[in-house]
């Protein structure tokens, strides 16, 4: 069995040494981002406007750690309402070029706008009029000469203290892609129900997406009883449902009240009999309710600011649906 490995003895300079180099990166990079604040101008929005009036995808272009942000923006574009993918420049050269469209915008990303997998595939860009967005550190460059629009992500130093490894530029780069897609999702009227429709898996999609109808127990699940049910007949009814509450309703199924567990402990303290008290002399009028149609996330809000662990739910005309408790949130994600 190999040996684990251990950890080198610093000196306190050391380790001293360590954080401020971690603390020149952090500033070197702010400096970076900041910077970008000035290259907010004209470019940036015939960029916007070229992806807003694509009637195709947008196809993003990158080599090596440009690559892995062109990923990042291709899918923060994607998931914002803006359809987008990330093709390698080196596969695109040997039959992917195929996957772009002449209704597409491309996006290429290159620090020294010489990338030569990138500059083989203008041309082709251009015989077949695509839009072309080059977002490069250098504005005189081949890929920003030959660009539709280019904006500046230039930096003035990488963070690396060799200058070599691309940290600077490449965080630079990541910010002006979200910098557009950001504003691309405002000008779409982007919701946050629509962000939920493409992130179905996620807590954040589940909170957004689930109804309460969606997780209500309904039909002959619901305890209920009618308001002239002795409290043994309630107390039966909560037993054999299982929710911690029975909803009271009148002859015609209109809610009328609920009797909870906290409610049975308060009751207890009092001298009644309960085979002849009817529920209605002891349960909670006018109780929190809630809408069939709201979101389950509102359902959870309510619970926790009331302190309970059930609710009934209703419909527009105020008559009974259904039940849902804090388990049934659990259950479905929404926790």
């Amino acid at each position: 069995m190999a040996t684990p490995a251990r950890a080198p003895d610093l000196s306190e300079a050391e380790r001293k040494r360590l954080r401020e180099l971690g603390l020149a990166v952090i500033r070197t990079e702010a400096n970076a981002v900041s910077a970008l604040a000035n290259r907010i101008g004209e470019d940036f929005t015939h960029a916007c406007e070229l992806m807003l009036a694509c009637e195709g995808r947008i196809v993003v272009f990158g080599m090596g750690k440009s690559g892995h942000i062109g990923g990042k923006i291709a899918a923060t574009l994607a998931s914002t309402g803006s359809p987008a993918f990330f093709v390698h420049p080196g596969e695109a050269g040997h039959g992917d070029l195929g996957m772009v469209m002449p209704d597409d915008v491309v996006i290429a990303l290159s620090n020294s706008g010489e990338t030569a997998e990138i500059r083989t595939l203008v041309p082709l860009l251009k015989r077949q009029g695509i839009p072309l967005i080059a977002l490069t550190g250098r504005p005189n460059s081949s890929l920003a000469e030959a660009a539709t629009v280019h904006i500046d992500v230039g930096v003035a130093e990488e963070a690396c203290p060799l200058g070599l490894a691309p940290t600077s530029s490449t965080t630079a780069t990541l910010v002006m892609g979200d910098a557009l897609a950001v504003a691309l999702l405002e000008a779409r009227g982007f919701s946050a129900e629509d962000f939920a429709m493409s992130h179905p898996g996620g807590t954040l999609g589940r909170r957004l997406l689930l109804r309460v109808t969606d997780i209500m127990h309904s039909g002959d699940q619901i305890p209920s009883v009618q308001e002239d049910t002795p409290l043994s007949g309630a107390l039966l009814e909560m037993s054999r449902k299982g929710l911690g509450m029975t909803t009271v309703v009148t002859a015609s199924g209109k809610l009328c009240g609920l009797f909870t567990d906290g409610d049975l402990r308060r009751t207890l303290d009092r001298p009644i009999d309960i085979h002849t008290t009817a529920i209605r002399d002891v349960m909670t009028h006018n109780g929190r309710t809630i809408r069939d149609d709201q979101l389950a996330a509102e359902a959870l809000n309510i619970m926790e600011e009331m302190k309970i662990n059930a609710l009934p739910v209703i419909n527009r005309d105020g008559l009974l649906t259904g039940a849902i408790n804090m388990h049934d949130l659990l259950r479905a994600g929404v926790i």
